[in-house]
């Protein structure tokens, strides 16, 4: 018996029946089917544990939501004493939590920042984003990348790839325009005729498997917003909280976008928070009518104090250093396993600890995500390139739990090498 307190599971196979019947039939069946029988029960730091008890080394991080690890001691301290005094107060009136952290926000951003605008979840936080392009500009279309993701929610899924639009009827050429990453003559086409409100793009695209942009190419993207008088929307979710080695990724291309949107990290994995920061021209809507758009749970004031401790916390100039630390260290121990086998681990994509693992095979990432697993591991293929694994280790994490991981990994690529060449590997070592 599973006993949790608040329900109970008389066994994995049990919790799992209950999955299929009450929640989702196809996602808990796509796991099984792929091998991985994962059902996350307890949680510390970067580590996770299995219902039967296997631990796991989180480097996935739901997508970078547990930047700072699983229940953070600091932020549960900080949750606790927000509690003492604060819920998740009135959206229709200015709030004590949601003002400070607009402040935070606001000191950290690009100079022509002025206002940040709360969602509940990513995908309300790029509607957000959309919307207030268009009331700016005052024209509907919105140019992005193809492959790109930016959440599911109404206005957000018609930027993403159409698996997603098309499945719920959300796909609008004539509204959405997307054109390939790092192809700046694409891009300009697509701005020529002046009717575009912005440009929509996540600073290294993610489910697209961590394609870097090339040198100049966010700021020729910016200058060329300029030139035809769209929006730079840049989509910090998965690449902002110092993940780059800066508090937002886009800064190191010199860019100073006109929307910032930020999820996930942001919750510190314990409040769902969102928060949209905008310029001086694009915050007009909250002058002209601020109930343009009302989120009941957006800008909770109980998730914008855990938000604000996150801020602290990513700007300590010894988390700066950590993160530098543990992107070389990767670096170097990545590069070592792509050296035995660079037929098969053929591309390594890395801007701080954003990584992506090319693989030369159709579904090369999958393989490897199976046998990390295996091997104690939890990391996640990229639903829009197969071939590439999303490899994201956390800001916080220790030097032996960094050694480890590689030691790891070796270990899968290895065998994922040799399940698919039928050919024993180059050198394991032990995990």
């Amino acid at each position: 018996m599973y006993d949790y307190g608040f329900f109970s599971y008389s066994s994995k196979e049990d919790m799992l029946e209950r999955s299929r019947a009450f929640w989702n039939p196809n996602k808990t069946d796509f796991w099984q089917e792929s091998g991985i029988d994962l059902v996350i029960d307890r949680r510390e730091g970067y580590l996770f544990w299995d219902m039967d008890g296997r631990r796991l080394i989180d480097i996935h991080l739901n997508g970078g939501t547990y930047n700072l690890g699983h229940r953070n001691p600091e932020l549960i301290a900080t949750l606790e004493q927000a509690m003492q005094r604060f819920d998740i107060g009135n959206h229709h009136f200015p709030a004590l939590a949601r003002t400070a952290l607009a402040e935070a926000l606001v000191a950290t951003c690009a100079p022509n920042m002025r206002r940040v605008i709360y969602g509940s979840g990513g995908g309300e936080a790029i509607d957000i984003a959309i919307k207030t392009a268009r009331h700016t500009r005052g024209c509907r279309k919105i140019v992005s990348i193809a492959k790109a993701y930016h959440g599911h929610t109404g206005l957000a899924v018609g930027t993403g790839d159409d698996r997603f639009s098309k499945l719920f009827l959300a796909d609008r050429p004539d509204e959405f325009v997307q054109v390939p990453f790092n192809d700046l003559e694409a891009m300009e086409e697509a701005l020529r005729g002046r009717d575009v409100a912005a440009v929509i793009m996540e600073t290294i695209p993610a489910t697209y498997g961590f394609p870097l942009p090339e040198p100049g190419y966010l700021r020729a993207v910016k200058d060329l917003c300029e030139r035809y008088d769209a929006l730079y929307i840049a989509d910090e979710v998965q690449t902002g909280l110092m993940r780059t080695g800066e508090m937002w990724g886009i800064a190191k291309a010199g860019v100073e976008p006109d929307i910032l949107v930020i999820g996930k990290g942001i919750t510190g994995g314990l409040y769902p928070i969102a928060c949209v920061v905008v310029s001086e021209e694009c915050s007009g809507w909250l002058k002209e009518d601020g109930f343009g758009h009302i989120s009941t749970g957006g800008g909770a004031e109980l998730g914008c104090v855990v938000a604000l401790k996150v801020i602290e916390i990513c700007g300590r100039p010894e988390v700066r250093s950590m993160v530098h630390y543990i992107s070389d260290r990767f670096q170097s121990g990545l590069r070592a396993i792509q050296d035995l086998y660079p037929d098969w681990l053929v591309g390594i994509r890395q801007d701080g600890v954003v990584i992506g693992l090319e693989f030369d095979h159709p579904t090369g990432a999958k393989l490897v995500m199976k046998h990390l697993y295996a091997n104690g591991v939890w990391a996640i293929f990229s639903t829009l390139d197969p071939r590439v694994l999303q490899y994201k280790p956390g800001i916080l994490l220790g030097p032996e739990l960094v050694d480890e991981i590689l030691d790891r990994t070796e270990v899968a690529v290895a065998a994922a090498y040799a399940e698919v060449f039928r050919t024993p590997s180059r050198r394991l070592v032990t995990a």
